[in-house]
């Protein structure tokens, strides 16, 4: 049997090593069994050590290298992900772990500068920065949006560069006529076919400003379910006049593809072959932060059609599949369970990396390649890794190029100073591996459906309503953060006071920032109330010792949770923990995440635990989570907890359309004291980012919210091969032993088979010397 040498170091050790236990009894039954053994081995064994001979000499200088050897030395950027993409349309697509994959495919008309922080908006596709302007009611144009309440209509016009080129696709490819050679296509013509690269011919077309227009209408498509349709018709509600009438074409023919350009959006608009226009009700300041995210993307009306062909969708061949754009890199392996993989757009336009950052950013050489021609790397491939183990494996061997830290290897991987300092560890540094710290613009809490009738409260009486706010506020008192980064976090988070993350106007740092109601100042630091003081306000609840005042019932809570890993198990244990030291029983109901999102989206759900990664660095993209208007069960929002203040409410829409400053930051104060008051959420903590890199890897920032960076990044393939085969030299000794050990069991069996041999050949002449009237003469 062949033997993979694709396999960790010391797979072939761990696989052979002897159990001394076991040693005894074996060697007894082979001595007392020891002809039988020789003979066997003489037959079969023999041939076998000879085979593992040639097996030793066959595996290369690193035999644990987990990719073909025809990538060996190739300019490829390694990395891993844990978690399947799900979505990949662009009118779809709003979470994190997609996001990675997107961002590199697609270009919207704007980006984020790669260096500069605070983040700074720049044109990506568009050739220049749009200018807004502002109208008055009676059509008059306003010099500026000083006084947002004068503002009946902004105006924006963008302008593409001229001369963008999609990446190759099919739908693209044209016969002798001039006509789509994939149209109509039948059972038969995709017998093949499982991916866009499997068809022949692929072509490309330059990019014009109805590719955008296309785009915005298909948020309104009722097929795509967009996640931002709710939120954008606020600000152009002709999208869902568009939905209602694709609703209605969609029933009169069904299963037919509806051409997008025959159906009039009011106020956006194709002004000529590169710019357009979108008319947008009242202000909206934030609206050029969309511009640099993947649903304000292009998408080609020939590529809608090309997938919306019978028998695609049951091929996975679909824009959710297989996006397409012109971004510096495009799909060409899609096996989320296993492995993306990335390949240069050939038709990537010109694009050079930047030239200027932070005044820190030159001496940490991240502005050694200015003015180069992006991308630097040919190919991108992506590995899914379920455990944590084999992912920190491999990047210490050289064959990831960057990680981030688990709790498990944290402290192999870091030094912890008495200040709370981090640095790298010793090991780590004289591997030429490097540490990245920042805190991410990111808020994790624990959220209550403010529409069950035990934590939210909403549809009881005004006794009932206040009952349910004080319980949550007891729970918001009684789960100690701290204890939970320090454990599970390995120190890397900051305790939540408030949904605005650190790094982002509105959040305040010190006393004044502190949430009242689970801390209080003491010696120049928060400290948290305690677990006394919890129960005491789950008795002014109505359950004292965690038991129904009135019936003596012991108080049950349900969390909704998709946690159902060995790793998860721990967490859960810990969140039980801390409800029964408050004297309340808390049942965990595991789920799937498509039955998790069903019963978020249904208002089912008690108590769950929900992220959020700023898309824009502005206050309103967090604030917005607790806004009624976008609540979940209503109107299919991003307000989860279903929570609605018409207060909170009114104090949003002012804050929304100011430019920082004192006055916008009062405001936010105000809606932050009615969150921390109402308890919504139980705020958790914003998570610090720690990732490591190789020394061959250039041009690596951190910043969540630039999500387009893998085009800037370079990496020094002949360092990674010379460091890959210093680190993965193959351990031959084990190997070498079973040979020795076979050798010295060959030599009796050679030994005692030339002796047969010998034996039998003298009784042959003994008996041929013994015939009669063979001997010789008398």
């Amino acid at each position: 049997m062949l033997m993979n040498c694709n396999k960790p170091r010391n797979f072939i050790y761990a696989r052979f090593r002897p159990k001394p236990a076991r040693i005894a009894p074996v060697l007894t039954s082979l001595f007392l069994h020891r002809s039988r053994v020789i003979s066997l081995f003489s037959r079969a064994l023999y041939p076998a050590c000879v085979g593992l001979c040639c097996l030793l000499a066959a595996c290369g200088p690193m035999p644990n290298d987990p990719y073909p050897a025809g990538e060996s030395g190739q300019n490829i950027l390694y990395s891993a992900f844990t978690e399947r993409p799900r979505h990949l349309d662009l009118a779809q697509s709003f979470a994190e772990d997609e996001a990675i994959f997107l961002y590199q495919i697609i270009e919207p008309p704007l980006q984020y500068h790669y260096l500069k922080r605070p983040y700074t908006l720049e044109p990506s596709v568009a050739a220049r920065m749009p200018q807004v302007r502002y109208f008055a009611a009676d059509g008059s144009e306003l010099r500026n949006a000083s006084d947002p309440s004068k503002v009946a209509k902004s105006v924006i016009e963008i302008s593409i560069r001229p001369g963008v080129r999609y990446q190759p696709h099919p739908a693209f490819a044209r016969d002798e006529q001039g006509k789509p050679r994939y149209l109509n296509l039948s059972e038969a013509d995709l017998a093949n076919i499982r991916s866009p690269m499997d068809f022949p011919h692929r072509d490309t077309r330059e990019l014009v400003a109805n590719d955008f227009v296309y785009e915005i209408k298909r948020l309104a498509h009722p097929n795509v379910n967009s996640p931002i349709l709710e939120l954008m018709a606020e600000y152009l509600p002709s999208l869902k006049t568009l939905y209602s009438a694709l609703n209605v074409q969609m029933k009169k023919t069904p299963n037919v593809w509806l051409n997008l350009d025959q159906f009039p959006l009011d106020g956006v608009e194709v002004v000529d072959r590169y710019t357009y226009r979108i008319t947008f009700s009242g202000l909206y300041p934030q609206f050029l932060y969309w511009l640099t995210m993947p649903f304000f993307g292009a998408v080609p009306p020939e590529v809608d059609q090309f997938f919306s062909q019978p028998g695609m969708a049951d091929r996975n061949l679909t824009l959710d599949r297989w996006p397409m754009g012109t971004g510096p890199y495009m799909l060409v392996e899609n096996n989320p369970n296993a492995r993306m993989v990335l390949e240069r757009n050939p038709h990537y336009r010109e694009n050079t990396y930047p030239c200027e950052g932070e005044p820190t950013d030159s001496g940490e050489g991240l502005l050694a390649d200015c003015g180069k021609r992006l991308p630097f790397v040919d190919k991108v491939v992506f590995t899914r890794e379920r455990e944590a183990i084999p992912y920190w494996n491999k990047f210490l061997q050289g064959y990831y190029d960057a990680a981030g830290i688990s709790s498990d290897n944290f402290d192999q991987a870091v030094n912890m100073g008495s200040q709370g300092e981090v640095t790298l560890s010793d090991d780590m540094a004289a591997h030429g591996i490097r540490l990245m710290t920042s805190v991410s613009a990111s808020t994790f809490y624990l959220g209550f459906n403010m529409r069950d009738p035990l934590v939210g409260g909403y549809g009881a009486d005004v006794a009932g309503r206040e009952r349910a706010r004080l319980l949550r506020q007891a729970i918001s008192m009684a789960i100690d953060t701290e204890e939970f980064i320090s454990i599970f976090n390995n120190g890397r988070g900051v305790p939540a006071m408030q949904p605005i993350p650190p790094g982002i106007f509105g959040m305040r740092e010190g006393e004044a920032g502190i949430n009242p109601v689970v801390y209080e100042w003491r010696d120049g630091k928060p400290r948290r109330r305690g677990i006394e003081e919890a129960k005491k306000r789950l008795a002014q609840a109505g359950w004292p010792n965690g038991r129904d005042a009135q019936t003596g019932m012991p108080l049950t809570v349900y969390l909704d949770s998709t946690e159902t890993g060995m790793g998860d198990k721990s967490r859960i244990d810990w969140m039980a923990k801390q409800f029964r030291a408050l004297g309340v029983q808390l049942v965990v109901r595991p789920t799937d995440w498509n039955r998790f999102q069903e019963k978020i989206r249904q208002g089912n759900a008690q108590m769950f635990f929900m992220g959020w990664n700023a898309d824009y660095p502005d206050p309103e993209n967090l604030l917005f989570l607790l806004y009624g208007p976008q609540a979940k069960a209503g109107s299919q929002g991003n307000n989860s907890t279903n929570y609605t203040n018409a207060e909170y409410d009114r104090l949003f829409d002012r804050m929304k359309v100011m430019p920082d400053g004192p006055e916008r930051l009062a405001l936010i104060d105000k809606m932050v004291a009615i969150l921390r008051h109402e308890a919504p959420w139980v705020f958790w903590y914003h998570p610090k980012t720690y990732s490591l890199q190789h020394g061959w890897v250039k041009n690596r920032k951190p910043g969540d919210i630039v999500r387009n960076g893998l085009k800037y990044q370079r990496v020094d393939v002949e360092a990674r091969e010379a460091a890959r085969k210093s680190w993965n030299q193959p351990v031959r000794g084990p190997l070498g032993i079973v040979v020795l050990l076979c050798a010295a069991l060959a030599a009796p069996a050679v030994l005692s088979w030339r002796q047969r041999e010998r034996a039998v050949a003298r009784a042959e002449l003994e008996a041929e010397s013994e015939k009669p009237g063979q001997g010789g003469a008398a």
